[in-house]
């Protein structure tokens, strides 16, 4: 594992990255730290945990977004629309455990 340094809203992170995953993680830090800047320029929040949390749900509804353009219309009646928000829970559970997950990798390289 190689480590990079990132800065998102004016604080530095380093984090351990699979040479092949280097570049992509650069994009999404870049994306990360554009976001959270917009949320704060905007002035409706201040907290840096208040803007994170914003900005994790904006890019889960988009990737949750983007999974359902790519299911196929048989895969898109597996889930019925009355389940769809409990669905999208899920999701966002499984992602927030995953973040939480390389966020306790990453606090042992400090």
């Amino acid at each position: 594992m190689d480590q990079i340094d990132v800065r998102i809203l004016d604080r530095e992170y380093r984090l351990a990255v699979k040479p092949e995953d280097r570049e992509q993680l650069l994009e999404a830090a870049r994306s990360v730290d554009e976001k959270m800047r917009s949320i704060r320029d905007s002035g409706r929040l201040t907290g840096v945990d208040r803007i994170a949390v914003m900005v994790a749900l904006q890019l889960a509804n988009e990737l949750i977004g983007l999974s359902r353009l790519q299911q196929s219309p048989s895969d898109a009646s597996q889930t019925p629309p009355a389940q769809a928000p409990a669905e999208a829970a899920r999701r966002i559970r499984k992602m927030t455990e995953d973040i939480d997950e390389a966020i306790k990798r990453q606090n042992s390289l400090f």
